[in-house]
């Protein structure tokens, strides 16, 4: 008669038994079992690795109009800018300082003008992030919405005078400090763009002893006509963008030192001829030619989610291929972070690290 203790010995031993031997040095005569490739997570990887430009600088987006604010404080900022560090970004761009009436700094001025004070001083936050790990902090000035009202950008001029006086007396010290941008948005020649793009430029430079400025404007490509709704309209040809391009660098590229154009309104087969284009007016005026390399899908029914990644590699080797200076991306922290409101941000940021050897 089998008692409990004698049954429960003889159960054991025989599930002991059936289990599969998976350990490497258990087979037969301390040989190494057959490998899989599952063992390696790059058995499937069938392109070149590693032959893309690097993102080696982010928006932060923090006057959110378009895209769900995260609501973070310092505890997740500070992981969100180790993270970036890890995969070598060394340079933080503030989109903007304020958006219409919400701003990011308590800004007397601003305030003066009706907009709402910020619980937090997210410049100063930002700035001894920037310090802390080393990066380059470039200043977004601030976008009074009256640029998208009207079409006219010569609105922004009286605002930006006395922001650019006010942060740079009162964050100027930090190290960090290191450039400004210059965050009006435009994607062809608009009503008092290079007067303006001119007059901003020289004031940065003027208070600052000469650090240096950048815009990033969009290419009025097929997905920029599709946005709108215009099915009927063609994407501005690679011609056109040159010409009215080069017309404005000629008239800014004394003041502006770089120009970062998105990346996300042409179609992937016409990367090539478009960044030659960029990189050659660039060099041309001596401006550096850096790429935005959107980390957001344009191609979705939903505005806006993660990219692809495929997507985002076939931007940086075209960038690569055209001799780019830097990537620079829209925007690490919500499309690309592992803390990122978006779970597909993490994963692409995991592929991102497997395509660029990043351990």
């Amino acid at each position: 008669m089998t008692n409990r203790r004698d049954f429960i010995k003889t159960t054991a031993a025989a599930a002991i038994a059936t289990i599969p031997v998976l350990n490497a040095c258990s087979a037969k005569g301390g040989e190494e079992a057959p490998s899989s490739p599952l063992d390696d997570q790059d058995s499937f990887f069938i392109v070149p690795k590693d032959a893309g430009l690097p993102i080696t600088g982010t928006f932060l987006d923090e006057i959110s109009h378009d895209i769900p604010h995260q609501n973070w404080g310092l505890k997740e900022w500070d992981a969100d800018f180790r993270n970036m560090k890890a995969i070598g970004i060394d340079t933080v761009i503030m989109i903007r300082s304020g958006y219409r009436k919400f701003i990011t700094w308590p800004s007397r001025y601003l305030l003066d003008k009706g907009c709402y004070r910020p619980s937090v001083d997210l410049v100063e936050m930002f700035l001894t992030l920037a310090d802390k790990y080393g990066m380059k902090f470039f200043f977004g000035l601030y976008d009074s919405g009256k640029y998208w009202d009207t079409g006219d950008m010569t609105y922004e001029l009286e605002s930006n005078k006395y922001v650019i006086e006010e942060v740079w007396n009162a964050y100027g010290s930090h190290k960090s400090f290191q450039g400004w941008y210059i965050s009006t948005e435009i994607s062809r020649k608009t009503k008092g763009c290079i007067e303006t793009f001119h007059e901003m430029g020289r004031m940065c430079k003027d208070i600052s002893d000469g650090l240096p400025t950048f815009i990033s404007p969009w290419i009025d490509g097929k997905k920029a006509i599709q946005g709108t709704g215009l099915k009927s309209k063609q994407g501005v040809s690679v011609d056109d963008h040159e010409r009215e391009w080069n017309e404005i660098f000629d008239g800014i590229h004394d003041v502006v030192d770089a120009c970062a154009f998105q990346d996300g309104h042409i179609d992937y087969d016409e990367l090539d001829a478009f960044f030659s284009v960029n990189k050659a007016l660039a060099d041309k005026y001596g401006m550096r030619c850096w790429t935005n390399a959107e980390t957001f899908d344009r191609d979705m029914p939903i505005n806006f989610l993660p990219i692809k990644f495929d997507k985002l590699r076939l931007k940086l080797e075209a960038a690569k291929r055209c001799g780019y200076d830097k990537a620079i991306t829209f925007e690490f922290s919500h499309f690309m972070s592992p803390q990122s409101a978006y779970l597909q941000a993490g994963h692409l940021y995991d592929r991102y690290k497997e395509y660029f050897n990043i351990r």
